[in-house]
């Protein structure tokens, strides 16, 4: 039976690289190449990682005061971004949960977004319907994505442009890669530097090859991407957070806009009364990092259980750290249990192994400032 799953317009450059795929979010895309996930991750940690995340979705928001128009939407300071600057953002629902985390940039004439692949669809008509017929809302589907990231990526990048090397930190320039017009955004999500490259799509195979002509430069696929988040103590959509958590059980306060907590401004995103309530009065669980005792790692779903053994919250994201070389986890737990040192434990096939709460990220963000 043919496959019924989506694929990027890289996906015959990947299987002549011999990637082993799964199935993300609908799409056929690699899991891995030939050296395998820990080389890929500790690759991207010493060099430079490429990583295919055209899947993602691109989306084009403008109309008169735009801006504004979003700021009703999302938990974010976007009418003070300067054009062509960036914000990580949170779209909330009545309930004060997550629909989705996404990185929006001003432009001169709009807004541009990149949301997460399993909710493209659905920010989509949201966005659509919520900000109504004055604003126009377009899904670029000609359009690739790109990630380049590592401690190196700048220096590969600033060999195709030089404005590359000093680009700001959470910024986008429309820049001419190899005569190709694309929009390099410094940011990305492994806790290293590095740089998201929008393209059109039809140009993408060219510029992939172009880039891993430098020794520099791997491909790299969803499993060292995985692992380099949670080594960074990122969220990922659909794990870790949901429509059913809140920005302040995810320890996600930050990316509330600054004006809205002095109250001189009133914040008017969905759910920002519940938010600002729990930030008030705390909540009863919130997401926490964790040093997994041992070798074995600790997969989503599993309970957290105190030295008495009574249930106290769960795993969300759980792998094996290539860095810091011992398995590490993140999850939701009892506030009382949060305190970084507190000593709990969960079952693995049936033995009980010994965790310890530990602060976020596991490794130190190495992101560009000047």
């Amino acid at each position: 039976m043919a496959s019924m799953l989506k694929t990027t317009t890289l996906h015959d450059l990947h299987v002549q690289r011999d990637a082993r795929f799964v199935d993300f979010a609908g799409y056929e895309m690699p899991l891995q190449y030939h050296r395998g996930i820990r080389e890929e991750h500790l690759h991207t940690r010493k060099h430079a990682g490429l990583f295919d995340v055209s899947h993602m979705g691109q989306i084009r928001l403008s109309g008169e005061n735009v801006e504004a128009a979003m700021e009703r939407l999302a938990t974010g300071d976007i009418c003070s971004l300067e054009p062509f600057r960036q914000c990580y953002t949170l779209l909330t629902n009545q309930q004060g949960g997550i629909i989705d985390d996404l990185v929006l940039t001003r432009t001169p004439d709009g807004l541009l977004i990149v949301v997460n692949a399993a909710c493209q669809e659905s920010d989509f008509r949201y966005l659509r319907d919520a900000l109504g017929p004055r604003y126009q809302v377009e899904m670029l589907r000609n359009r690739s994505l790109l990630a380049l990231q590592g401690p190196k990526a700048a220096s590969v990048l600033s060999r195709l442009h030089p404005e590359c090397e000093t680009l700001p930190f959470f910024a986008t320039r429309e820049i001419e890669l190899d005569g190709v017009s694309c929009w390099v955004s410094r940011c990305g999500y492994t806790g290293e530097d590095g740089f998201e490259i929008s393209i059109p799509s039809e140009q993408a195979g060219h510029l992939v090859e172009l880039l891993l002509k430098d020794y520099a430069v791997e491909l790299v696929g969803l499993g060292a991407r995985d692992s380099l988040r949670l080594e960074a103590g990122l969220c990922l959509y659909g794990h870790d957070i949901d429509a059913t958590t809140t920005p302040v059980e995810a320890d996600l306060c930050w990316v509330i806009a600054g004006k809205y907590h002095s109250g001189t401004v009133s914040a008017r995103f969905p759910g920002a009364n519940k938010i600002f309530k729990q930030m008030r009065t705390g909540t009863s669980q919130i997401r926490c990092g964790f040093r997994v005792q041992g070798r074995i790692p600790v997969r989503e779903g599993a309970t957290i259980l105190d030295t008495e053994k009574r249930a106290v919250g769960r795993i969300t994201s759980g792998g094996f750290g290539p860095s810091v070389n011992h398995p590490v986890a993140m999850g939701y737990i009892d506030r009382a249990c949060a305190g970084a040192g507190t000593a709990l434990q969960v079952e693995i096939r049936r033995q009980f192994h010994a965790i310890q709460v530990v602060e976020l990220p596991f490794v130190k963000h190495r992101y560009y400032r000047r």
